[in-house]
C-alpha cells in the first residue's frame, strides 16, 4: 500500500498536479471572485460579498454576522476601527478588503490588506481558489500570518 502512494505522488508530482491542491479554474479571470462566501472566524459565522470596482480591483464587504447584538440586545459596532471615522459602522456592513487586484501572472489576487474588526488590524492578503467553491485567504505581516478558506455561496 505504501509503495502504491508513493507512486501516486510521483506521477503527480512528475506532471505538476499536487495530489493535495489540485489547480482550478476559478483561479483563472479575475472576476471571478466576485459573489457572496460564508466564513467562521472567532467563534461567530460570517458572509462577506466581493464586488468589482471601475477600476478594476475588488473590495470585500460584511454582509452577515451570526453575533452582531451584544448581551444586552445592542448592535455591535466597529469599535477598534483605526479611523474614526468608522467606527459607527454596524459590524454587518464593513469593509474587510479594498483595492484587493488580481495577478494574472500568479493567478491569485493581492495588493491589498484585509482588515480584522475584531482585533482592529489590518494585514497584507492574497487570496486563491483552492477549488471551484472554497477560497483560501492569507494575511500576513513580515511573512508570519493566519490563512482561513471562505466558502462561495
Amino acid at each position: 500500500m505504501k509503495r502504491i502512494l508513493l507512486t501516486l505522488i510521483f506521477l503527480c508530482a512528475s506532471f505538476g498536479m499536487s495530489p493535495l491542491h489540485a489547480e482550478t479554474r476559478q483561479n483563472d479571470k479575475g472576476d471571478n471572485i466576485v459573489g457572496e462566501y460564508k466564513g467562521f472566524h472567532s467563534g461567530s459565522d460570517f458572509k462577506v460579498r466581493f464586488t468589482r470596482n471601475n477600476d478594476g480591483t475588488y473590495n470585500a464587504q460584511m454582509t452577515f454576522v451570526g453575533n452582531l447584538l451584544d448581551a444586552k440586545g445592542n448592535v455591535q459596532y466597529d469599535v477598534k476601527n483605526s479611523d474614526k471615522s468608522r467606527r459607527n459602522v454596524p459590524l454587518d456592513k464593513v469593509v474587510i478588503i479594498e483595492g484587493l487586484k488580481y495577478n494574472a501572472e500568479k493567478k491569485q489576487w493581492d495588493g491589498a490588506k484585509i482588515y480584522d474588526p475584531q482585533r482592529g488590524i489590518k494585514v497584507k492578503v492574497t487570496a486563491k481558489f483552492i477549488d471551484d467553491n472554497k477560497l483560501r485567504l492569507r494575511g500576513s505581516v513580515l511573512g508570519i500570518g493566519e490563512s482561513v478558506v471562505w466558502e462561495k455561496l
